[in-house]
């Protein structure tokens, strides 16, 4: 049980690649984004990536600022389709009952996902990989369920895995082994729940973790050489000049910190900061930009390469190609001042046959009975770089538990001061959290 649950977390690649489908149209851009699953930064995750970040990022823009907006998969994965904040979307966690890949998403959310505008723009588009979590499973209408927008469509039914999976292939169910060479996909206190796990860790948690991150690091391995010899194939056939090239993951990760032996969903800076490389037309070599972006405009960026009429589209995020394209004197004027992390946490109505002692309302309890996840577990959290580099969060529990950290005093997030801050901070603060959970479109970008 153990090692499939290993297996399960590593990475998994979706490409998304546009060309155009007629020839007597003005020649765009091709577009490709890679999205990797689960991939940090804040402990080495692209460590391994040499050929990614020599490819990619020393040949274009390195944002060492972006974030995702919640940290988990499927809530993730539906803001970058939508470029819209979760609770815009409705997408919570990576249930059905979180309307993950649910009918209601895929009649309310689907018909309105970046890929429907680039097909009508006669872009032609592929999809392959994971998509989001429930996807393909009888709830979700099966594997004959095609999202609109995509022309290929070869997705992967349910969450991650290497061997013995299902794809959807365009909406015919394709079964795959364990042969490597023809199955293997990718080649204060702080809230209560950071208060439950054994400090230090347990040695047989620690033997789990040191596993984990070598598989980790093995997949990513391959994830590499992936994109090098995607790379190279746009550059045999001479595409690779008028190609943008996108390289992110979903969410952040952790494994060990604060005692939590892996996964992801905390609003701690190793779960919710992601790479983000891009190299394309009119990118400058080995640029490094500081502005935060969110998964969200990733959307609305790759709407503005195809030259949608961004105005026309209904969407929370804001294009960040300017700030890639633009004198560094222009880029300043795009820079939000802050943003909103948001998650809507899972639990059980049983307890864990396996933890008895822990009781209903928790969820991903492993190993030693150390649980990632709880109903309680439900916060949204105003992120600033501008002017303060600050995190003030509040929970949505019977404590009405608060952390507040200073990241540039302690980067770590070791303290939570919030007993410590000026009271007008924390006003301020609560202030624009209850203006960014009820924005929608331009209001989410033009919060005060």
């Amino acid at each position: 049980m153990a090692s499939a649950r290993v297996v399960s977390t590593c990475l998994f690649v979706a490409l998304l690649t546009c060309t155009l489908r007629c020839s007597q149209c003005v020649k765009l851009s091709n577009i490709i984004l890679i999205l990797t699953d689960d991939q940090d930064v804040e402990m080495g995750g692209m460590t391994p990536m040499k050929k990614t970040k020599a490819l990619i990022g020393d040949a274009g823009v390195t944002f060492s600022n972006a974030f995702t907006v919640t940290p988990l998969c499927c809530p993730s994965r539906s803001s970058i389709l939508t470029g819209k904040y979760p609770h815009n979307h409705l997408v919570r966690n990576n249930s059905i009952s979180g309307n993950c890949s649910s009918t209601t998403w895929q009649k309310e959310a689907e018909p309105f996902a970046f890929p429907v505008y680039l097909n009508k723009l006669r872009y032609q588009t592929f999809y392959g990989g994971k998509y989001l979590n429930q996807y393909g499973s009888k709830d979700a209408g099966g594997v004959g369920h095609v999202p609109p927008g995509w022309d290929q469509w070869h997705a992967l039914v349910g969450n991650s895995k290497y061997y013995n999976y299902t794809l959807s292939a365009n909406g015919k169910e394709e079964k795959h082994g364990d042969n490597y060479e023809k199955d293997y996909l990718t080649d204060l206190g702080k809230h209560w729940l950071l208060r439950q796990p054994a400090n230090p860790m347990p040695n047989s948690s620690v033997e789990y973790l040191d596993n984990a991150y070598r598989r980790r690091w093995q997949t990513l391995l391959s994830v590499d050489d992936m994109v090098e010899q995607l790379i190279k194939k746009l550059d045999s056939i001479k595409e690779l000049s008028n190609t943008y090239i996108f390289y992110t993951s979903d969410h952040g990760y952790h494994t060990g910190q604060f005692s939590l032996p892996i996964d992801k969903r905390q609003l701690y800076e190793f779960d919710i900061r992601i790479p983000l490389l891009v190299r394309g037309p009119g990118i400058k070599p080995k640029l490094t930009l500081q502005s935060p972006v969110l998964n969200i405009d990733l959307s609305m960026t790759i709407l503005d390469i195809a030259g949608v009429n961004l105005s026309t589209v209904n969407m929370d995020g804001q294009s960040f190609l300017p700030q890639m394209v633009s004198a560094p004197s222009l880029r300043n004027g795009t820079e939000r001042p802050f943003f909103l992390v948001e998650y809507t946490g899972e639990g059980h109505s049983s307890e864990d046959p396996s933890c008895p002692k822990l009781g209903p309302g928790l969820a991903e309890c492993f190993p030693d009975c150390v649980c990632e996840d709880a109903f309680n577990n439900t916060y949204a959290c105003v992120r600033t770089l501008k002017d303060a580099n600050l995190q003030y969060c509040e929970f949505a529990d019977n404590e009405s538990f608060v952390e507040v950290y200073n990241l540039t005093s302690d980067p770590h997030q070791l303290e939570n001061i919030v007993k410590k801050v000026d009271p007008a901070l924390l006003q301020i603060m609560n202030q624009r959290l209850i203006k960014l959970e009820s924005c929608t479109g331009d209001s989410c970008r033009n919060v005060k």
